[in-house]
């Protein structure tokens, strides 16, 4: 989860044209800007990174590592939140400019790029802080997503996003998979556009939303893994329960309680969400989600590519599994293909409108460095009545 760009620089990328126009031509060219996008990897390049990932998987943590990450998962992420409350994250003002799907239609500006007219092979806007590339350690494999990596004393933590969905007392109790049926009043069932983010944080995504919209008629639903981040979004001075709801879940748990009902959603947001669960739980947790949305929903999607620079720093024992693996705070991450992603949103019965592979060159200019950064953002539709499904 990122940084050749300022802070000031990203709180105003929501006016600014989306990145994927900065291509390097003459590799004797490349200090003279922070960032080069599209960057080809040559075959010599990607073989390293696969042995690199091999000699990752031939060193595995013990067994009882990866039981025990598995069943303090949250835990570990309520450590996360307690330690750095609201200070690590910063607000995406960015999303509006790759994800112009979270205007409503009243906020809609006569600007914003419909997903038709976007070219299919821009890149998203994406960064990494300047502070993160100075720790090789395997307990830093700092990857995060538009400067938000706030690092202080503890270089441990240089690059998150998860937290996941929620509770509400008017739900009934079902299996995983399953939305809550027969709701017939629920928060924001008068709302005429409803947004959901899964692993919602402290609001760097909620409120941004909020703000930019300024929508009587939204209603956003943010759900987190921590009890801590949940807090943290109701103490913030803009909560407002009429057009948001905030709650505590476990995407991956057995049995679920959601605070509205099946075919009830607009968007579904997973910003750096799906690749901090165990691969084995993602596909149902994508089916949940898919039921969740009403026909024509889309789900938002931005993530970890196979080869980023987070999963090539990682040493011998950090891994958990194929490409996945556990940071030095006990968090975890995986680092997918574009190909996985299509198969898991279509077997959910998802339409793709958009799969893009962002491969990023950044540099330090001051120490001269080179960082190969990789990320994946997807835009999935659930079909219309009318429409197949892939």
């Amino acid at each position: 989860m990122a940084s050749g760009m300022s802070r000031n620089d990203e709180q105003n990328i929501s006016v600014k044209p989306q990145f994927g126009t900065r291509f390097l031509t003459d590799s004797q060219n490349v200090f003279q800007h922070n960032a080069w996008d599209n960057v080809v990897w040559d075959s010599e390049q990607e073989d390293e990174a696969r042995k690199k990932t091999e000699e990752q998987a031939d060193n595995m943590a013990p067994e009882d590592d990866v039981v025990l990450y598995e069943e303090k998962a949250g835990q570990f992420w309520d450590e996360f939140y307690n330690v750095h409350t609201n200070r690590f994250f910063k607000d995406r003002h960015w999303l509006f400019t790759e994800f112009p799907e979270l205007y409503t239609k009243k906020c809609e500006p006569e600007s914003q790029p419909s997903v038709n007219d976007k070219d299919q092979t821009e890149t998203p806007c994406l960064s990494e802080p300047e502070n993160c590339e100075t720790d090789n350690s395997s307990d830093n494999p700092c990857g995060h997503l538009m400067s938000e990596c706030h690092s202080g004393k503890d270089n441990s933590v240089c690059e998150r996003d998860l937290e996941n969905s929620g509770v509400n007392d008017m739900t009934e109790k079902v299996g995983h998979v399953h939305i809550n049926e027969g709701i017939s009043h629920f928060p924001g069932e008068n709302a005429k556009f409803r947004i959901l983010e899964v692993g919602c944080g402290v609001g760097n995504t909620v409120y941004p939303v909020l703000q930019t919209n300024n929508d009587p008629d939204l209603m956003v639903y943010c759900c987190d893994f921590s009890p801590t981040a949940i807090q943290l979004v109701k103490e913030h001075l803009d909560y407002d329960p009429a057009h948001c709801h905030a709650f505590v879940c476990d995407i991956t748990a057995d049995r679920l309680e959601m605070p509205f009902p099946e075919n009830s959603l607009d968007v579904v947001i997973m910003i750096f969400v799906l690749s901090a669960i165990n691969p084995q739980k993602m596909q149902a947790a994508v089916d949940y989600l898919a039921k969740s949305l009403k026909p024509g929903g889309l789900i938002l999607f931005r993530d970890y590519g196979r080869y980023d620079l987070a999963q090539l720093r990682f040493k011998k024992g950090r891994c958990l599994s194929r490409n996945f693996y556990v940071r030095g705070d006990g968090t975890r991450v995986y680092f997918f293909t574009q190909d996985e992603l299509k198969s898991m949103f279509e077997k959910a019965g998802l339409v793709e409108v958009q799969n893009l592979i962002d491969r990023r060159l950044q540099v330090n200019r001051g120490k001269q460095l080179k960082m190969y950064r990789v990320w994946i953002q997807c835009k999935y539709k659930k079909p219309e009545q009318h429409e197949p499904s892939s």
